[in-house]
């Protein structure tokens, strides 16, 4: 996994992104555009399917939401995967960048599952599979939000503002992994 991080910092799209203030501003605004667009799509498809707006029908709201997550989804692993090479070994080490990782791992594959084996619509879905389905995903992408805010604003604050981390902030990392394997669970 070495040779593949150190290939990925070598990249010329790597080296632009760290000598680029806009470059890695650019890359930071649309990964957060991805997250938004996901987040805000997928969050009301799985609460209607916990119950909440049962007068709408769930393939108005797949036709509408699903698209927009999906896209959102690719924008997020895209830039994602841009901002992870500027720095890939080192951050490839934080361990609650791992857990989301996985937390957003496991939340794609099973959307991918569920919709392969029931539709896009999930018209069909037995009702238990459905809010089984809706409440893992809900927990995986908060869990990887959560995860994802707590490690940007770590790193931010101990690389840019060149603070290094106190106790409190130790402290804060483990409770951030705590929460990580909670969401992870």
């Amino acid at each position: 996994m070495e040779a593949l991080f150190a290939a990925m910092e070598s990249t010329a799209i790597a080296e632009y992104l760290r000598m680029s203030r806009w470059g890695y501003a650019a890359a930071s605004a649309l990964h957060i555009l991805g997250i938004g667009l996901l987040l805000g799509s997928i969050l009301p498809f799985n609460l209607h399917s916990l119950g909440l707006w049962r007068n709408v029908p769930r393939v108005f709201l797949a036709q509408a939401l699903l698209p927009v997550a999906a896209t959102g989804l690719a924008l997020a692993i895209i830039t994602g995967t841009l901002l992870f090479s500027v720095k890939a070994q080192e951050y490839s080490e934080i361990l609650v960048l791992q857990i989301k990782v996985v937390l957003v791992a496991v939340a794609t594959l099973s959307a991918l599952l569920v919709h392969r084996a029931d539709g896009l619509s999930l018209q069909h879905t037995a009702e238990t599979r459905l809010r089984m389905h809706a409440a893992l995903s809900t927990a995986c992408w908060l869990g990887a939000l959560a995860c994802g805010g707590m490690m940007g604003f770590a790193l931010f604050a101990q690389h840019v503002m060149g603070l290094e981390p106190c106790p409190l902030c130790i402290l804060q990392r483990v409770g951030a992994l705590g929460l990580g394997l909670v969401f992870l669970l």
